[in-house]
């Protein structure tokens, strides 16, 4: 039987051992945590504390102003310390919500509202949003959003993004070896919002024992199936994971939804599962400290508004100074200059790389090779679409179907003469958004 994919793609060195294998342990902050008023999609939250206040784990310090919104907690107990603008991952600076942690970590009590079975479709809509979560494997879509579509009557299947396809990325593999029934149990849950949709749980074929387990714990639910997908970079985008399980097509201007699909990854479905099931909001994730820098390269549950310098403190810090880091992975994550920077809902990972290799590359003048056409899982030419972004030129850009670039990275690390085309195009498509935003 033909393995479940998409056309185009590419096979980087994944760098998976470095962390796979190791249990994932608990990361408990220090000192100051800062909470970015916008970790999402949308607009900002607005806080509902002021400086002085005394705050508890789980008690909410903003709350969402808009539909596209989501509020956010406190993971730790302690004092506000100051509502100011901080420094994030992009390197803008972000209105945030720093508190004094305690270390008490006192909490405010977690109790669901009620069973599963006795919850409404509303009401699961309302403690999703209530608890903040949004999409915590990419931009931050805001999750009760994502699962309020137009006409829920027409989504045939709920997909469980569970490739992990990004190199070095093994958070989502261990929340699946370690706590299966949480991920199984946060589909079962959206389910309840679709009468007639289907669940895919979407894995690698690179993650047998994953297979196996899911496969063992589903076998007895009929509205749940597991697809084994063929390894390839980038399985886990959302076009790509919806053709490889479904055979349906999106383009940019579409939604999953318009194809009858929903994609949630793994974090934000366990999320959903312990916002409905145990009563607790959106406060902590799984993230990767990896790289051939970090002493000891592994899995950590991270609560949400912690230090990235503390975190690879936590790792035993660098066996040398890296000359890249990485916030996510080496394909679509971007890199950083400063550690002091706090983890949000949709940190995944943090990379160390004693090699800046891209750097290194000296860029030539295009050999018309067609290599990246070959991998683009777009089906476009990157190698036009660069050089129409390089001259400014929108027109030939949009004649092209520029905007259909997923910004995977497949095109530069296949180029023979080394051009930074995801770069260009990734620039093109920001201006053209900024003007239809306009």
């Amino acid at each position: 039987m033909a393995k479940l994919t998409f056309t185009g793609g590419i096979h980087p060195y994944d760098g998976k051992e470095l962390s796979k294998d190791k249990p994932i342990l608990d990361f408990l902050p220090k000192g100051e945590m800062v909470y970015l008023l916008s970790q999402h999609i949308g607009a900002p939250a607005r806080p509902v504390v002021k400086k002085g206040d005394s705050v508890l784990v789980g008690q909410k310090i903003a709350e969402s102003v808009a539909f596209v919104s989501a509020p956010v907690h406190s993971s730790v107990s302690g004092t506000v310390k100051a509502i100011e603008p901080r420094r994030a991952v992009s390197g803008d600076m972000v209105q945030s919500i720093v508190i004094e942690n305690d270390e008490m970590y006192d909490e405010v009590g977690f109790y669901p509202e009620a069973p599963l079975e006795k919850l409404s479709k509303t009401d699961i809509i309302d403690i999703i949003k209530e608890a903040g979560i949004v999409g915590m494997g990419g931009a931050g879509f805001p999750t009760h959003v994502k699962l309020s579509p137009k006409d829920p009557r027409k989504i045939d299947y709920i997909i469980a993004n569970c490739a992990e396809c990004e190199p070095y990325l093994t958070s989502d593999y261990r929340r699946m070896m370690e706590e299966p029934e949480k991920l199984i149990g946060g589909m079962k849950v959206i389910l309840k919002l679709f009468d007639k949709a289907l669940g895919i749980l979407a894995i690698e074929d690179n993650k047998p024992d994953c297979i196996r387990i899911m496969k063992e714990l589903t076998k007895n639910e009929n509205r749940i199936v597991v697809k084994a997908l063929k390894t390839k970079y980038p399985q886990g985008a959302e076009r790509q994971i919806v053709y490889a399980t479904t055979g349906r097509k999106i383009n940019s201007s579409m939604l999953p939804a318009d194809v009858g699909c929903i994609v949630n990854n793994v974090d934000t479905m366990v999320a959903v599962y312990r916002a409905v099931v145990e009563g607790i909001p959106s406060m902590e994730r799984i993230i990767t400290v990896t790289g051939d820098c970090i002493a000891r390269p592994r899995n950590y549950r991270v609560r949400i508004g912690s230090s990235y310098r503390q975190l690879v403190e936590e790792a035993g810090g660098f066996t040398v100074q890296p000359e890249k880091i990485i916030c996510g992975g080496p394909m679509m994550g971007v890199g950083i200059f400063d550690l002091d920077v706090p983890v949000t809902k949709t940190s995944t990972a943090l990379l160390a790389l004693s090699k800046d290799e891209v750097s290194l590359l000296a860029p030539s003048a295009c050999i018309n090779c067609g290599r990246c056409a070959q991998v683009c899982p777009g089906r476009v030419v990157p190698s036009r679409l660069a050089d129409a972004a390089e001259h400014f030129d929108e027109e030939t850009f949009l004649k092209y179907n520029g905007m259909e670039c997923c910004e995977c990275g497949c095109c530069s690390y296949i180029c023979p003469a080394k051009r930074q085309l995801t770069q260009e195009i990734k620039s093109m498509r920001k201006i053209i958004l900024a003007k239809r935003k306009k």
